[in-house]
């Protein structure tokens, strides 16, 4: 079977790490480490692995979590700037953070918040917080988010990331069965320069990218 990468589509990925449940494999291109599609849960299964998420703006935990990526981005924010929260999930926080703060922000979700609409739009800032992970095709979603940003715009993304093949074997993130793509700094430094991004990484689970 010919191997695709699912974020620069090169073929010939190279086997990675295998556990009982899945197999992941590495791209040589462009580092990304990914479940081969055939692995992947359904469309069903996966919403009702995000049915069991209890986040909600009311929770100061989870807003303490998400501050990891509201504070530097909003730091770098003029006033007035309008933001997209991609991926919101069922309880949508962080987009409340933002609103509270004075920002205008819409929110979208294939699952709970699909109004395909506010993606014909442009945004200052567009925020995807443990969205990542769980794209079956990441290049073609990524790629659709650097588009929408106007010229000095910022996209947000928090995903944890692959360090080496020793920590991802004991590495509690891949054993959710939602979680199919996992960058690195490599990887995002790889997909930047594509799209004419720069890159800063203000946590070991964030990364800020800027539209020149």
């Amino acid at each position: 079977m010919m191997r695709r990468c699912p974020l620069c589509n090169t073929s010939h990925p190279t086997l990675y790490h295998q556990d009982r449940r899945r197999d992941y494999y590495q791209c040589a291109t462009c580092a990304l480490v990914f479940v081969p599609a055939e692995q992947h849960l359904d469309a069903f299964q996966e919403k009702a692995e995000y049915d069991q998420h209890q986040n909600s703006p009311h929770d100061t935990g989870y807003r303490r979590f998400l501050g990891r990526l509201f504070d530097p981005l909003m730091a770098k924010l003029p006033q007035g700037a309008q933001g997209l929260d991609f991926g919101c999930g069922p309880g949508p926080t962080l987009s409340v953070m933002f609103e509270e703060a004075g920002f205008a922000m819409a929110v979208y979700d294939i699952f709970y918040a699909p109004n395909v609409d506010v993606l014909s739009r442009q945004y200052d800032f567009i925020t995807a917080t443990e969205v990542v992970e769980h794209l079956a095709m990441p290049g073609e979603v990524l790629n659709q988010l650097a588009e929408k940003l106007v010229p000095g715009g910022y996209l947000g993304v928090m995903t944890k990331r692959v360090s080496t093949p020793e920590a991802f074997a004991r590495w509690h993130y891949i054993n959710d069965p939602t979680h199919v793509c996992f960058f690195s700094e490599t990887t995002f430094y790889w997909w930047a320069e594509k799209q004419g991004l720069s890159v800063e990484f203000p946590g070991n689970d964030t990364a800020i990218f800027k539209k020149h």
